[in-house]
């Protein structure tokens, strides 16, 4: 046929060099060739007053952070240079034994660089490769930095950021984490740390132009804990969210070489909370802009609300829209900021029912009239970008365009599948093109707000088409409230900074490199990094919103089952990694992953073990309401590692994990958290058939007496059998269950007809109404003559006087000598997509496996190549080879299990074709 445990490491070391992730290093902590700070000497930092005050600002930060890494405050020189030569400048030391300085400064900016490169040719030489570069900067042990003064440690940075990021990666270098605030990531300590004259850490261009993130539905955690910490005292009930909030937002975005900001929206207004908001995020070096349905840098609805007057139409209220996006630009003219051109309606709904398409670009042709009239010059000049979101990428489908000059921000469908990449005659507009990915999501068909439920394999591979099709203007992610989705959004802007060097074989590096700067254990982190893969994969599966009681099976393969004991197992490597680190990790290790970990498996346990209640009380199981006793205790513990939570750091984080997400009635938010239903029996009560039940793998039935699920008349059924058992069977036995259907006590015990049969245990007693016990049914295949199909019958017996019986079919099957492939059991043959036995390539592009991604091991994909299409039948192959019993005419049904995909490319549909006996992908 054809178609298309981690080993857990104890411990904690110290390392020599802490790695900035997806970069070189140039630190070290041992003694090299050049000291930055030693035990007896601070770090010395230069800088030019003519440096930009953004750049000034995180050399204070450098400052800070080195303290608290090597004990000992650095000094700021604050160079002003009054003439041309070196008089102004201190003196430098002449012995290997004392800390050279590090000097900062930006090409172009600085007079000191100015200076350098007057007196010596050799700077031009080290720095002219960024000259004119977007964000780029480079970082070395350069000699004779400017003659007289000696060797110095320079970050250099082409332009504003170009020099922040260099800073920031120094700290990264010297063991200071960007989530040092944001997650409570401790300093590492190093009473030393050098640098090397023969490495160079250089950075920039990124792969994206602008990297951002969007903080969305932020209410209730995110606005209540601003409420919180950030109140000014007044007796205004709108959001603190001002600049002191902002810094700190500001400066991680920095620390993870970001960029662009969309700010809170809902209640919220950025230009208004605070007036100077939108200068404290230029000081600090932070592009602005608004969402999807904000133009023109106008918070709305909040704006419109308090300024604007009329309707929100433009045909009936043009002067006082124009008026009021106007204003809007006036506000933002100083500043560094992307205009969001174009119109939704009030709300986030659509703006017009009947994609009026002729409205609309008279709408983009009055925004860009502002643009061009308080900037004084053509609004291609001004950097704009129209948010193709839900409703509006129809207007683009249907004809309408705007100025090449303008992004295009092509988006995902909420649930982090991209909708649509630039085609061929698309990819040389001016403007670009960019995405729009959500971490976050309120709306059809229903929110997901709470914990962290993003495989860092699935965003991969979409933004690895987004960069391959050039939509690599403006990535930008909704991140609701920020945490917790700190993993997420660190490796999307480390993937935007830098796409070349993180492919999908390479995505357990940057975890394990993640592990190792936040936690600083080189033993630990495979085994941290171990348990963030597997539980955003775990999660990924099913978002928590989603589940509910009949998410997995609880009757068949053992589904259910061994979703529980993946999360269990990951609960207690978690808590064993918790309690080995150090209590200073505690916090920080807590909120980046231990908190995703229990919390996912309580909520996800009480959803199965109400399913188990109900399933049990149909089954007249006295073990219901043992069942109901554990949702009801999982429903609090729930809340306790809430409160645990907002406890940490004397309740740093209080009301940060606020976020509703049990018990979904519709597609919004439940305004209360509601434990699933639970049904209760009788405690004191026998079931009519008698104490003993039986219950079998495979079956929702129950004997002896009537069950709907026994047999399709509900009575008068015949005794149950499990599912027949081959040699391939990859579970090797089978199970029946003994329970309680009352009160009592009993003994019971087994006896079987064929001696190939094994049971284990063959006896046992039930002590009370929440037993029960399992009894393994498996097969000596050496006692069964291959070909033949026998049944084994088991007699059941209680002390009560009651008797049932079980059946086993042993189907001894076999295969042709020399067969390698898959063999059906049961009716079935299940693949795992990446066992395949053959990959065929056409146009040197083949499938390749994707791992981590979907339900189980991997998926597979057709390796990213721009443009390349097939026709059905004619593309890359891969081949399953498997057995099969089946004598019905030879039909086989296949049922493919696909990941949401979406036809990114226009005119070119996602097929496949199914073919007797051949299935081919496309």
């Amino acid at each position: 046929m054809r178609f298309t445990q981690s080993i857990l490491y104890l411990g904690l070391v110290s390392i020599s060099r802490v790695l900035a992730i997806g970069g070189p290093t140039c630190l070290s902590f041992t003694s090299t060739q050049y000291a930055l700070s030693t035990q007896d000497t601070p770090a010395t930092i230069w800088i030019d007053a003519s440096d930009w005050p953004g750049v000034h600002r995180a050399a204070l930060d450098l400052q800070n952070d080195l303290e608290k890494v090597t004990g000992k405050r650095p000094v700021i020189l604050n160079i002003t240079l009054s003439s041309g030569t070196t008089d102004d400048l201190p003196g430098t030391p002449d012995s290997l034994s004392a800390p050279i300085p590090i000097i900062i400064g930006t090409l172009g900016k600085s007079n000191l660089l100015k200076l350098a490169a007057q007196l010596n040719p050799n700077i031009n030489n080290k720095f002219g490769s960024i000259q004119g570069k977007w964000e780029a900067g480079i970082s070395e042990v350069v000699k004779n930095f400017i003659p007289g003064v000696g060797t110095a440690y320079a970050i250099v940075g082409s332009d504003k950021r170009g020099t922040i990021y260099g800073i920031y990666d120094f700290l990264e270098q010297a063991g200071v984490s960007p989530w040092h605030w944001w997650a409570d990531v401790p300093y590492k300590s190093h009473p030393e740390i050098y640098a090397s004259s023969n490495i160079t850490c250089s950075h920039g261009e990124p792969s994206v132009k602008y990297r951002g993130i969007f903080l969305n539905d932020e209410q209730p955690a995110l606005t209540d804990w601003a409420f919180a910490k950030y109140s000014n005292g007044t007796s205004s009930n709108r959001p603190p969210f001002n600049r002191f909030f902002y810094s700190t937002i500001f400066e991680l975005l920095l620390r993870l070489k970001a960029n662009y900001l969309w700010p809170a929206m809902w209640n919220s207004a950025f230009g208004v909370d605070d007036p100077l908001n939108q200068f404290t995020a230029d000081y600090y070096g932070i592009v602005m802009g608004t969402s999807h349905q904000e133009p023109m840098l106008r918070a709305s609805p909040p704006e419109w609300n308090m300024f604007g007057s009329g309707p929100w139409n433009w045909d009936e209220n043009q002067a006082n829209l124009t008026k009021f996006w106007t204003d809007g630009v006036k506000r933002a003219l100083p500043y560094e900021s992307i205009y969001t051109i174009g119109m939704r309606g009030t709300g986030d709904l659509p703006l017009d029912e009947s994609g009026n398409i002729a409205l609309l670009e008279r709408i983009v042709a009055g925004q860009r009239d502002i643009l061009s009239g308080v900037y004084n010059k053509n609004a291609s000049e001004v950097p704009q970008l129209w948010c193709l979101y839900k409703e509006v990428q129809g207007y683009y489908e249907r004809g309408m365009r705007v100025p090449d000059d303008v992004i295009l921000l092509w988006t995902d469908d909420n649930w982090g599948n991209i909708r649509r990449l630039p085609a061929a005659d698309e990819r040389n507009r001016v403007g670009g093109a960019g995405v729009y990915y959500h971490f976050d999501y309120v709306g059809d068909p229903r929110d997901y707000k709470w914990g962290n439920a993003h495989a860092i394999n699935k965003f991969h591979h979409q933004l690895e088409m987004a960069k391959r099709y050039d939509a690599d203007k403006i990535w930008i992610v909704n991140v609701g409230d920020l945490k917790p989705h700190e993993v997420s959004v660190d490796f999307f802007m480390t993937y935007a900074w830098n796409t070349t060097i993180w492919s999908k074989d390479d995505l357990d590096k940057y975890r394990n490199q993640w592990a190792l700067r936040e936690f600083g254990s080189a033993e630990l982190a495979p085994s941290i990094a171990d348990i963030l893969k597997r539980s955003s994969h775990l999660n990924a599966r099913v978002k928590n919103e989603l589940i509910n009681s009949t998410t997995y099976s609880l009757t068949s393969y053992r589904e259910a089952e061994t979703v529980m004991a993946e999360w269990d197992t990951l609960v207690d490597k978690s808590t064993q990694i918790l309690n080995t680190l150090p209590s200073d990790y505690h916090a920080a290790y807590f909120e980046l992953l231990h908190h995703t970990v229990i919390a996912s498996r309580t909520s996800q346990a009480m959803y199965i073990n109400a399913g188990y209640n109900q399933l049990y009380a149909s089954q007249a199981r006295s073990q219901t309401n043992a069942m109901a006793d554990s949702v009801e205790t999982l429903f609090e513990q729930d809340a306790d590692i809430r409160d645990e939570y907002h406890g940490l750091l004397d309740g740093k984080w209080d009301h940060m994990m606020s976020q509703t997400h049990l018990g979904y009635y519709y597609w919004q938010q439940p305004m209360l958290d509601t434990m699933p239903s639970v049904t209760r029996v009788q405690k004191r009560q026998v079931a009519l058939s008698g104490l003993m039940r039986l219950t079998v793998e495979g079956s929702k039935g129950a004997w002896p007496g009537d069950n709907s699920n026994q047999c399709a008349q509900g009575y008068n059924c015949p005794p149950p059998a499990v599912p027949p058992l081959t040699p391939f069977s990859p579970i090797p036995n089978r199970y029946f269950e003994v329970s309680a259907g009352g009160p009592t006590p009993f003994d019971w015990n087994a006896t079987w007809s064929a001696t190939w049969l094994q049971l284990n245990p063959s006896s046992g007693h039930i002590a009370d109404a929440s037993s029960g016990q399992r009894v393994l049914m498996s097969v000596d295949w050496s006692a069964v003559p291959a070909g033949t199909a026998p049944t084994g019958v088991v007699t059941l017996r209680s002390s009560t006087g009651q008797s049932t019986t079980v059946s086993l079919v042993a189907n001894h099957t076999s295969v042709p000598a020399g067969f390698h492939g898959f063999v059906e059991d049961g009716g079935i043959i299940s693949i795992q997509p990446e066992h395949y036995s053959r990959s065929t390539a056409v146009d040197n592009v083949s499938w390749e496996v994707l791992p981590d991604y979907g339900k189980n091991l991997s998926a597979v994909s057709p390796q990213i190549k721009v443009d390349s299409r097939w026709t059905a039948g004619s593309g890359p192959l891969l081949e399953y080879d498997f057995y099969s019993y089946n004598s019905n005419s030879g039909n086989i049904t296949i049922t493919v299990y696909s990941a949401p995909s979406l036809n990114t490319y226009p005119g070119h549909p996602l097929t496949y074709e199914t073919f007797f006996y051949e299935l081919d992908y496309y």
